[in-house]
C-alpha cells in the first residue's frame, strides 16, 4: 500500500487573495466545494460536511491544524464511523496576477481498504474539485 501523499498542483488565472477567500469563506465554499454549515480559518476550528457516493453518505470530520493567512491552510480529514486519519494542506503561491495552488492529502493509507477510500477515488475527486470546480470559480 502506498504511503505517498496525493499532491495536485494547479495554476489559476486569479490573484492569491481571491483564491484564499474561496478557500476560507464558507459562503463562497458552497459555490464550488461542499456545503459547509460554517468554517473559520482558525487553528482548532472543527467543521463537518456530508457527501454521498452510490447511495452511501459519508460524514467528513475535520479540524483546522495550521493557518498562515493568505498562504497555507491545513486541516484533518476523517470519516465518522471509520478508522483512519488524514490531513489536507492547501498552499498558495502568488505568481504575478496568477496563483499556484498545491494541495497535499496525506494519510490516505490509514483508511479502511474499501472501494470508497481507494486512492483512485481521491485522485478523481481532488482532480475535479481543484482542477475544474475551484478553477472555474476563481477565474469567472
Amino acid at each position: 500500500m502506498s504511503t505517498q501523499p496525493f499532491v495536485i498542483d494547479r495554476i489559476y488565472n486569479a490573484p492569491a487573495d481571491k483564491v484564499w477567500q474561496a478557500l476560507t469563506d464558507h459562503k463562497k465554499m458552497k459555490e464550488w466545494y461542499f456545503d459547509l454549515p460554517d468554517f473559520k480559518p482558525v487553528v482548532g476550528f472543527e467543521f463537518s460536511f456530508s457527501a454521498s457516493n452510490e447511495g452511501i453518505t459519508f460524514v467528513h470530520l475535520c479540524r483546522v491544524t495550521e493557518v498562515i493567512e493568505g498562504k497555507k491552510l491545513s486541516h484533518t480529514w476523517r470519516y465518522e464511523g471509520y478508522e483512519g486519519d488524514s490531513e489536507v494542506t492547501w498552499e498558495l503561491f502568488p505568481q504575478g496576477g496568477k496563483t499556484r495552488l498545491v494541495l497535499t492529502h496525506t494519510g490516505l493509507e490509514t483508511f479502511p481498504p474499501i472501494k470508497d477510500f481507494a486512492r483512485e477515488n481521491f485522485v478523481q475527486g481532488w482532480t475535479d474539485i481543484v482542477g475544474r470546480s475551484l478553477k472555474e470559480y476563481v477565474e469567472k
